[in-house]
């Protein structure tokens, strides 16, 4: 059975922005958002331990408490684990740094070995309040990839987390593992490994309107010939196409806001709304099995679920094509 088989839908919920994510959210606004998501149909949810601490999962299984278990597919990641230990100040991490920084405190170690992500799994039952997970994705891993970590991480996770999960896996206790990341390159190496056979990828910001290049070069191709699905996270780009001003968890660059300027004008020509664009974009590889934005207010769920719907014709993506805003060797969608 492919992860497309093991979905809902073609649409999730990336819950990122529940861990308090560039702000801070009230709780019944979280809350609200997750019953919008519900009541709009969508039955993936996704998350993680790294989003806002342990928050994320936290709201998430509180909003998903008061509904059947049976009815939704829930994923989150492992990798990182919370502490109860308090961090002051600001942390380091990396690109990601400030990202949470409205999100709990609690100090979070990298971890990729075994009993790592056991623990972490143990730990997001708990917060999810629930007794069983569907997808478990390895988080950011590789995320240094041209730093010095990155090879001591994947290592660790080679020899830990991927054979963990994949004995879960064969017992029944999850339905499908993969990773969860930003960069193509953790990809293209796993699907290397003949002793790891991970069912899919989450991909977050590699296959969407501003960024598709890298991995159309291998990955998708590769992905596709090996049965292995790609989930596409972040498809707006961190908000820079939904009327945000963030890409790659940072303020854009003038290079980016021109870009996007472009196609935002060759939308308004054909009355396409860029929100439309992108979740079709990247719904359009046939290696993509589903694509779960974020939101942290109820009513961007119901513009995400009419972008979906909304026709698109194709003389908008050829003009994309003329403009060299989008690669020629991308599928198109209908």
């Amino acid at each position: 059975m492919s992860l497309k088989d093991k979905l809902p839908g073609v649409l999730g919920f990336g819950t990122a922005p529940l861990g308090n994510m560039f702000r801070a959210i009230p709780e019944d606004e979280a809350q609200a958002t997750v019953e919008a998501a519900w009541n709009r149909g969508v039955r993936y949810f996704d998350t993680a331990p790294f989003y806002g601490s342990g928050l994320s999962e936290i709201r998430l299984g509180q909003a998903l408490s008061n509904y059947n278990r049976n009815d939704y597919v829930l994923s989150t990641k492992v990798g990182r684990v919370i502490l109860d230990e308090v961090e002051a100040g600001s942390r380091d991490l990396g690109e990601k740094s400030g990202v949470f920084e409205h999100g709990r405190p609690n100090k979070m170690l990298n971890d990729y070995s075994a009993d790592a992500t056991l623990r972490s799994i143990e730990d997001s039952l708990e917060r999810l309040q629930t007794d069983r997970l569907d997808i478990v994705w390895v988080h950011d891993i590789a995320q240094d990839f041209y730093g010095d970590q990155w090879l001591e991480h994947f290592n660790q996770a080679r020899t830990g987390a991927f054979k963990v999960l994949t004995r879960l896996r064969e017992e029944g206790v999850i339905k499908a593992w993969g990773l969860g990341v930003n960069r193509v390159e953790p990809c293209e190496l796993t699907l290397d490994l003949t002793e790891a056979q991970p069912d899919g990828f989450l991909l977050a910001g590699r296959y969407t309107l501003l960024d598709h290049e890298r991995a159309l070069q291998r990955l998708m191709d590769s992905a596709l010939a090996q049965h292995v699905e790609i989930v596409v996270g972040g498809p707006y780009s961190s908000g820079i196409l939904a009327g945000g001003t963030h890409f790659e968890y940072q303020p854009a660059s003038p290079a980016i806001i021109s870009k996007v300027e472009q196609i935002k004008a060759i939308a308004q020509v054909f009355g396409v709304s860029v929100k439309a664009a992108a979740l079709q974009f990247s719904l359009a590889h046939p290696a993509v099995a589903a694509v779960i934005p974020g939101a942290s207010r109820p009513g961007r769920i119901a513009e995400d679920v009419a972008a979906l719907s909304e026709k698109i014709p194709a003389a908008f993506w050829q003009a994309l094509r003329e403009a060299r805003l989008i690669s020629d060797r991308a599928p198109l969608p209908l």
